[in-house]
């Protein structure tokens, strides 16, 4: 990614292999730089962005929406459930998945497979995310129990198939962080899982479903943790942004943010 700011402007230019994206503030200096590159290598002007490496943009009236509609047909048309009976969860309610429970796959490439496309599908679907995680802790050795579990997941995707997330326009930038974890419910190691999710107004912009390394003493230290970790991730974009978009002029101190922990 390339950037170039100034008081009035900024101008961003992204660029994976040889598809490129350019947003900014000022018309007229895209139009420049597109003039400039092709001049130099020559490209193909698509208009309007609509698809890039699999996510689907429509632009609303309120905003940008973001999903993977056609990765998602893909994905699910692999193992045929496409037309498979909805389920209305991600994952079965009360269920604890065991490292040693089920038979061993024969050929446990499948499973990573799915796994890793399903952690890019989770770019678009924070609902997913936790199960996600879940799923991928058992990737050097999955049993049938596990790949019931995905195949759970694929039909919950299935009938969800067309959600996604909207990036909203707004006119003053707001942070709010929501934060949650569990407290020795692995059934292995007894270790918690910390999940956040931070909003700009109300577009999701962050999030992460993620096995804490430490063991918790308590509930209290459990979802004291977890705020914690969404404390760091909202610091972290707030001062990235002040070192990244200097024109913007954003910091902690023009920037609300509440940060709000569900507590049991």
């Amino acid at each position: 990614m390339f950037l170039k700011s100034s008081q009035q402007h900024l101008t961003i230019l992204a660029v994976y292999v040889d598809d490129i994206l350019f947003t900014g503030l000022d018309s007229r200096a895209i139009q420049l730089l597109k003039h400039n590159l092709h001049a130099a290598f020559g490209f193909k002007d698509l208009g309007f962005l609509h698809y890039f490496l699999g996510f689907e943009v429509s632009h609303l009236h309120d905003g940008v929406s973001l999903t993977q509609r056609k990765f998602t047909q893909d994905l699910l048309g692999d193992l045929g459930h496409l037309n498979d009976r909805p389920t209305t969860t991600p994952l079965l309610v009360n269920c604890k998945l065991k490292a040693d429970e089920g038979v061993p796959l024969e050929d446990p490439t499948l499973y990573r497979t799915f796994i890793g496309k399903l952690n890019f599908l989770s770019n678009t679907r924070p609902g997913i995310s936790f199960v996600v995680q879940s799923l991928s802790q058992f990737m050097q050795q999955p049993t049938s129990s596990h790949m019931a579990a995905l195949h759970h997941l694929l039909k919950y995707i299935s009938s969800t198939s067309g959600q996604g997330i909207l990036l909203k326009g707004i006119d003053n930038l707001q942070l709010s962080a929501y934060s949650d974890s569990d407290w020795a419910d692995c059934p292995m190691r007894r270790r918690l899982v910390t999940g956040y999710v931070v909003l700009s107004d109300k577009s999701p912009i962050s999030w992460k479903s993620k096995k804490q390394s430490t063991i918790a003493r308590s509930s209290a230290e459990a979802k004291y943790r977890a705020m914690v970790e969404a404390a760091t991730e909202i610091t972290w974009l707030t001062f990235s942004k002040n070192w990244e978009f200097p024109s913007l002029n954003l910091s902690p101190y023009t920037v609300t943010i509440n940060l709000l922990s569900h507590c049991s």
